[in-house]
């Protein structure tokens, strides 16, 4: 119906194949002008060095700034699930390094022998 206040109503006939296409066009351009999000993980043991992680860092926040979410996780291998408080005291410091380019989305979690955060970019990225 176009009017529901004339007297009498008035409404349009139309085609409902066209009516389809169109809405699917429209969702198509939507679609189109989403942006994609981008995850880069990032992997580190529970001994990580300092050399190793401010090499990580450095990527990171690259990452960052070009506008992908970063996954940051500690592998434990064998026995080294025993230093869990090392894990994440090592993934916390990679968060508070990142706080400027980054903010924590979920703060660090076990799940299996894989302790991850993800981080999200601060700024849209810059094309």
């Amino acid at each position: 119906m176009i009017t529901d206040k004339a007297v009498p109503p008035v409404c349009r006939i139309s085609d409902y194949s066209k009516y389809v296409y169109e809405k699917k066009k429209r969702e198509k351009e939507i679609k189109a002008n989403t942006a994609k999000t981008v995850i880069k993980e990032i992997r580190f043991g529970p001994n990580t060095d300092d050399h190793d992680f401010q090499f990580k860092l450095k990527h990171a926040k690259e990452f960052l700034k070009e506008g992908s979410k970063v996954k940051a996780y500690v592998h434990f291998k064998g026995r080294a699930i025993v230093f869990k408080d090392r894990g994440e005291l090592l993934l916390l410091t990679f968060a508070q390094e990142l706080d400027e380019y980054g903010k924590v989305e979920s703060l660090p979690k076990l799940e299996g022998k894989r302790m991850y955060l993800f981080l999200a970019p601060k700024t849209a990225p810059k094309k």
